[in-house]
């Protein structure tokens, strides 16, 4: 053994005493961490836009066997509540507040300047996943987040509003409202954006993100078994588009050919068979409120039944795929025996989506708020193809069923999601797991999502957080109830909770409610209050407003009050003022931009700043020499998008209109060498843009007039000399692929222009006044 010579200049000592002489202890001390061991993991399993009646459990005939083995071997709320949107309930679901206190009263993609409206959790509010890491919880999160500023979601962020930045150690999945299951839009992996350029053929995201799970829980598992994870899987189906594996589709083939009507009868027979409506509970008549009328199916053109049958099939599929993968996450805990050990909560964040309106759609990105809505009374003659009808549910088909197959969901309660009857906000709700009995018992209580933070934290005997970075957090508003759980017999342990959304409102205090349904740019004084004894009225058929007025002003006083205290104010009452203004830095967004190649996908919130509802210039700079092709830019999907890309000598603009038409501009042969490429876009009224091609400055004079991209087209972003994940072109994507440019890209420059004549932005003035007309 060779011993390295002393430094000769520093002084040698020789130990003689205890190590204790030396720390000045006599036992070694490491700083106190937080430790969980032997506490149950816990999951929560949210599922987007998933009616009441979805499930077989709740009297559905999708097949969930794997959810209702879930409520066999739990307990199982009937009278369960979220809030009646996707944000509002996960910021409740995370905080245990209500959501216009933590900045929720609405989705996060607006910011109308208002507390209640904020889009980001406050500083001062700790979600269960901050409070479970500090006491020693492996926290994860696969799926969809929707709880940051769409402003934020790029790779510089801001980040502060992310996953991690929230309490999650690992994040994998999406940071918006929803996505293209088969080729989603933008993947983030914690706080990175996942970097890929294609999908694998028979990609899935619900099989993605069960992967993901599964390999984060292994790895916690591999490293400290003893260490307890909280997962939160929030996967985005249900939610529009509309897409699911072949397979599973093929399964429901004429499953839904009965209608509506028959269905809805049929899911009501069975869900007093199962014992979740007394035997003397009615069935409210098919919907007729005029803020979403239902035909009876009876009335519905054969030519459309076609069409809606099918997506519904789809939207099953899609159902019975998330069902398959509770299936798989289930068989893998059990293999490495933590099932046991594990408390499950499955619910879904509001009821069945009234989005495609009366006839439904094949353009989601184009329909959502826009074209396809209540006053269209049969489908565009586009989706009637037989071929498209066929695509349905495939990558290239962006499809949302229209509103009768929402208010089957919601059997047997009224109205949809966004709405304050019991189809916007009562859902199914499972618990299971350790201490939970297993005997697939029914719970009646009401409970709201508030109440489930507080009850997880409680059943791991963890005390909730009383400081986040060193500030005094809010305490929560929801409670425990976690009695209930154990006890069918026990109280609930609500005794009040108010509800809005859109000017929609609802109060329910002790098995009374009442209720409005608002209709867009009216006063709201002019709003009825309806009175329901939901005890013994769950369907909210008998308005009792008349043989009990004192009540109805005693609880109509009672939403005033919440609402004034709870940041609920002001009312949106439907101008669309909300969507059209933005804070002053958004400006930064919106002005012109050079983007190399190289580039990754510029955010799609930012990428479709640049053109929205707007005129504006695409310049390529670039060199080419014969045989040269592929993508200069490419922005969007097979939702919507354009494409500017040379082939067999020639640029070429396409426009994707999300329709299934792809409209094409081709510009003169290109010489080789240098090459200067612009695309002058003209915003027109009526939604129209005008479009031309010029090369070196030169124009052939030819121009393209299409049906502009509104108002979540293009989904994807934009990319520089490829078209990754969802091509514009599906066309082109099987005779090319991904189509990388093979000459050399100098940049690619876009320049914003004048706003279009109808662009919301340009009314402001008139919708603060309408808004203040109806206030």
């Amino acid at each position: 053994m060779t011993t390295a010579s002393p430094d000769p200049g520093r002084p040698t000592a020789q130990f003689t005493g205890r190590i204790g002489n030396v720390m000045g202890a006599s036992e070694p001390a490491w700083p106190s961490r937080p430790r969980a061991s032997g506490k149950p993991n816990v999951i929560v399993v949210l599922l987007d836009d998933v009616g009441f009646s979805d499930l077989g459990c709740y009297g559905g005939e999708i097949d969930t066997p794997n959810i209702d083995r879930l409520a066999s071997d739990g307990v199982q709320f009937t009278n369960f509540h979220v809030n009646p949107m996707c944000s509002p309930t996960r910021a409740s679901l995370l905080t245990g507040l209500n959501c216009h206190n933590v900045g929720f009263g609405h989705v996060a993609n607006s910011d109308p300047g208002f507390p209640g409206y904020f889009s980001e959790l406050p500083d001062d509010v700790s979600t269960i996943a901050e409070t479970l890491r500090a006491q020693g919880y492996a926290t994860l999160l696969a799926g969809k987040w929707h709880l940051a500023r769409d402003a934020d979601i790029s790779a510089v962020g801001p980040k502060h509003s992310w996953p991690c930045q929230r309490g999650f150690d690992r994040f994998f999945g999406f940071l918006d409202a929803f996505t293209n299951v088969h080729h989603p839009h933008y993947l983030v992996e914690d706080n990175h954006v996942v970097d890929i350029d294609e999908y694998p053929p028979g990609y899935y995201l619900t099989d993605d993100l069960t992967t993901k799970s599964i390999q984060m829980i292994k790895e916690v598992k591999a490293t400290d078994p003893a260490t307890p994870f909280f997962l939160y899987l929030a996967h985005p189906a249900a939610h529009a588009p509309l897409l699911a594996k072949p397979e599973t589709i093929a399964k429901y083939k004429d499953r839904f050919s009965a209608g509506w009507d028959a269905l809805r009868d049929q899911r009501f027979d069975r869900q007093k068979e199962l014992g979740l409506f007394a035997d003397n509970t009615a069935l409210p008549p098919r919907n007729t409120e005029q803020v979403g009328p239902v035909p009876a199916w009876a009335d519905v053109a054969d030519e459309h039944r076609a069409l809606f049958t099918k997506q519904m099939e789809v939207y099953a599929a899609m159902v019975d795929d998330v069902d398959q993968s509770i299936g798989r996450l289930r068989s893998e805990l059990e293999a490495i025996g933590e099932w046991n050990n594990t408390i499950v909560v499955f619910l879904s964040d509001n009821g069945a989506s009234r989005e495609g309106e009366g006839v439904g759609t094949t353009s989601y990105y184009n329909d959502l708020a826009g074209g396809s809505g209540p006053s269209l009374t049969e489908p565009l003659s586009g989706d009637l193809d037989p071929a498209r009808i066929a695509a349905i549910g495939g990558p290239t088909v962006m499809a949302h069923y229209p509103r009768g197959w929402a208010m089957l969901g919601n059997t047997p309660f009224r109205l949809y999601k966004t709405f304050a009857l019991a189809g916007g906000h009562q859902v199914p709700c499972i618990v299971t797991g350790p201490g939970i009995p297993g005997d697939g018992s029914l719970r009646t209580q009401y409970q709201h999502v508030i109440d489930l933070a507080p009850t997880l934290l409680d059943l791991v005997d963890v005390t909730p957080a009383t400081q986040r970075h060193g500030r005094d957090v809010r305490p929560m508003q929801g409670t425990s109830f976690a009695g209930v759980l154990g006890a069918p017999e026990a109280w609930s342990t609500r005794d009040e909770q108010h509800y809005e959304l859109g000017g929609q409102r609802a109060f329910w205090r002790n098995g009374w409610e009442i209720a409005t349904v608002h209709l867009p740019r009216t006063p709201f004084n002019d709003d009825e209050w309806q009175l329901f004894h939901v005890a013994q009225d769950p369907t909210q058929q008998h308005d009792l407003r008349a043989e009990h007025p004192e009540l109805l002003a005693e609880l109509a006083g009672a939403w005033e009050h919440a609402a004034r205290m709870g940041q609920v104010y002001p009312l949106d009452e439907g101008s669309g003022w909300r969507w059209a203004v933005r804070p002053p830095d958004i400006a930064n967004i919106e002005r012109a931009i050079t983007l190399w190649p190289g580039t990754a996908t510029v955010e799609p919130w930012r990428s479709r700043r640049l053109i929205w509802m707007k005129s504006f210039e695409i310049s390529a700079s670039f060199t080419t020499k014969s045989g040269d092709h592929g993508v200069l830019v490419a922005h969007g999907d097979q939702g919507g998008g354009y494409l500017l890309y040379v082939e067999d000598g020639r640029v070429r603009f396409a426009v994707n209109d999300g329709r299934g038409t792809l409209h094409n501009l081709e510009g003169p042969e290109l010489p080789s060498g240098e090459q200067q490429v612009t695309v002058a876009v003209s915003a027109l009224a009526g939604r129209r843009w005008s479009i031309s091609l010029r090369l070196g400055g030169h124009s052939d004079g030819d121009v393209l007039e299409v049906p502009m991209l509104f108002p979540m087209a293009p989904f994807e972003g934009i990319d520089v000399g490829i078209d990754r994940r969802s091509p514009v072109s599906w066309d082109i994507y099987e005779r090319h692929g991904t189509f990388a440019f093979t000459g050399t890209i100098h940049h690619v420059r876009y320049e914003p222009g004048a706003k279009a004549p109808d662009a919301p932005s340009t009314f402001l003035p008139l919708m603060r006044d309408i808004a203040s007309q109806f206030a």
